[in-house]
């Protein structure tokens, strides 16, 4: 049943070089899978900056492998490049996305967006224990702490999302709709999504 969430994928790309470097490194003398995906968690959420001003739709650009040639990427790349490790490791991996409403965001990204609903909001869940746990690596340690948000925790048994609430109980992100699970990053929904809500965006050489 699991085994399309082991294989290699377009851009979930766990048979690359780079990536099985990257996770055998980070995993250290983890030997369980909860220990490994713990590891592999923290590394992506911790060593590249959540950036969501500098995204390159290529597909080339959005391959797991690409993201570990910098320091920094937003949700989508992140999420996979932890699904691809889970995925050199041994572990089951997919990625979910959802739309969700963000009470806190930048003013400078919701200028950008000219809204502040984020569509496409990646997340990842790895088969442990014999169930789907989700996972999500986009915001850094320092991101959060920035925010006054607690920094999301994941101990390989129960989800960690989206914070709903900040540290001072303002709320924070909101789901608003839940796009599913795949495989693979759905590329075509994913640029069709960004278009139905951003289309301003495209007028130009913005993306």
């Amino acid at each position: 049943m699991n085994e399309i969430y082991l294989r290699p994928a377009e851009f979930i790309n766990s048979d690359s070089v780079e990536v099985m470097r990257f996770t055998q490194n980070k995993i250290g003398n983890a030997t369980t899978p909860i220990e490994k995906a713990v590891k592999l968690y923290y590394a992506v959420r911790d060593e590249f900056i959540y950036n969501p001003f500098d995204i390159n739709l290529n597909r080339e650009a959005l391959k797991a492998s690409s993201l570990l040639k910098r320091n920094h990427g937003y949700c989508v790349e992140k999420a996979c490049l932890l699904g691809a490790c889970a995925r050199a490791a041994g572990i089951p991996s997919r990625l979910g996305f959802a739309k969700v409403r963000n009470h806190i965001g930048t003013d400078k990204l919701e200028q950008i967006l000219k809204t502040n609903v984020l569509v496409f909001h990646g997340y990842t869940e790895f088969f442990l224990n014999d169930k789907w746990v989700k996972a999500t690596p986009a915001f850094n340690k320092e991101l959060c702490v920035k925010l006054n948000v607690e920094p999301l925790e994941f101990n390989g048994l129960e989800d960690s999302i989206f914070q709903s609430f900040n540290q001072e109980g303002n709320q924070y992100m909101e789901y608003l709709h839940d796009y599913g699970n795949f495989d693979d990053v759905p590329y075509e929904l994913f640029i069709s999504e960004l278009k139905a809500h951003y289309p301003h965006l495209f007028e130009g050489t913005h993306w």
